[in-house]
């Protein structure tokens, strides 16, 4: 049996900044910060939320779906996603406890 952890999900767009920065390298970069195990950013091919606007990338457009996954301990990812309640655009947050079966990380 492996070690249990925490999965924090982020979902938002590529269009989405928090000043200059693209929402996701900022949250990578706050993980970094708040020295979280790991995080991963993944651009989704089609996805879309509650507005039913469906992201995709266009010729010209860079309007993909995002999602930004975390791994560490539940309350430190509890007490992250609580941090980025007043990030705007910030998008859908789930947590899922997961089990780490193997990898450098166990």
């Amino acid at each position: 049996m492996g070690k249990q952890a925490g999965l924090l999900r982020i979902y938002s767009d590529e269009g989405a900044y928090v000043g200059d920065r693209k929402i996701s390298e900022y949250i990578a970069s706050l993980a970094r910060e708040h020295n979280l195990a790991g995080v991963t950013v993944m651009e989704a091919l089609v996805g879309f939320g509650h507005s039913a606007h469906v992201h995709r990338r266009q010729m010209f457009e860079s309007d993909r779906a995002v999602v930004v996954e975390l791994v560490d301990e539940e309350a430190k990812l509890r007490s992250f996603a609580a941090g980025l309640a007043d990030v705007p655009d910030i998008g859908l947050m789930t947590f899922a406890t997961v089990e780490i079966v193997g990898g450098k990380g166990s």
